[in-house]
């Protein structure tokens, strides 16, 4: 039985959707370990798309079941306002099928995608943008430089290798500080980082008085909603498998994956340590660690960790 009117009635207008949607899928299954730092990592993530996004957007965060103490932080950060849309998911269903959920609730114009250990630079957002206005056919930009498989960039390649010239430009172009910065944050050393930039071969395109490198990734990067609802659902049968799937499909659609001149993101990892805006040079490995990285102790241990974590977090036999 009803009595009265709700008042929702009487209200003449609702807030309307940001034409971006930025969306961060999270997990951090326990604060030990491997995710010592990464709730401090994550923090990082979500005031650095707070204080350098001043474009309107709405943020969207999928929490792939993680520990109370981060759901904690995650829940006052949308009681503050910084976050619109927060999804606590009750199990871990990968990031695909986080990917799977927010491009279809989305409703913005475009979607920014972002693992949650990246962190934002001004302009990261603007500079993406601008992309989609001066190339034709954009499929997905990832705002920083870096050097990706081309087997998932062939359709940009042959878009590009078909203009006039000085459009493309196949050489090593890439600046060594924004090449390292990356490379150095995934763990490789600095002296086969060196060899391979040197040897390697970045291509350049430039048009309609803006720049762009080919190549994109899937831990970050902007893409329009409408395509992104075209593409999923995406199969997700692993927690982090399946993301070259997205790679796979808008290149065969034969749109253009590219990312920004500038490093306006970067890649945090698991450690706060890493979070720096220059280069920094590793130290040589103690004897310890040295022993601790031989193949078969490595593969050991490993292993330990690996069934210990799956012993107290997944129902394992």
């Amino acid at each position: 039985m009803r009595v009265g009117h709700n008042p929702a009635r009487f209200v003449e207008k609702v807030a309307q959707p940001a034409e971006v949607t930025v969306t961060v899928v999270n997990c951090i299954a326990f604060l030990s370990g491997y995710y010592e730092q990464s709730l401090d990592v994550l923090k990082a993530c979500i005031t650095s798309i707070h204080a350098n996004t001043p474009e309107a957007h709405d943020l969207m965060v999928f929490d792939n079941h993680s520990c109370r103490e981060v759901r904690q932080y995650l829940q006052e950060a949308y009681e503050q306002g910084i976050i619109q849309y927060l999804v606590l998911s009750d199990k871990n269903i990968g990031k695909i099928g986080a990917w799977n959920f927010m491009f279809g609730a989305a409703a913005g114009k475009y979607i920014a995608f972002s693992d949650g250990d990246i962190g934002f630079r001004p302009d990261w957002l603007a500079t993406s943008l601008e992309l989609f206005e001066a190339f034709p056919n954009v499929g997905m930009v990832t705002a920083r430089p870096l050097r990706t498989p081309m087997q998932y960039s062939t359709a940009t390649l042959e878009w590009a290798r078909k203009q006039a010239p000085g459009v493309l430009e196949e050489k090593c172009s890439l600046d060594w500080e924004t090449y390292w910065e990356h490379v150095q944050s995934i763990g490789h050393e600095e002296t086969q980082a060196r060899q391979d930039h040197s040897s390697g071969v970045d291509y350049r395109l430039s048009l309609n008085s803006k720049t762009a490198f080919i190549g994109a990734t899937h831990f970050q990067f902007l893409a329009r909603s409408e395509l992104l609802k075209k593409i999923i659902p995406l199969p997700s049968e692993q927690p982090m498998r399946g993301e070259r799937a997205l790679d796979v499909a808008i290149n065969g659609m034969g749109l253009l994956r590219l990312t920004t001149e500038q490093p306006l993101v970067w890649h945090m990892g698991n450690r706060l340590s890493g979070v720096t805006q220059t280069a920094v040079t590793p130290k040589r490995k103690s004897l310890l660690r040295r022993l601790l990285w031989l193949p078969v102790i490595r593969r050991s241990l490993l292993w330990l960790n690996n069934r210990i974590f799956r012993l107290y977090f997944f129902n394992v036999d």
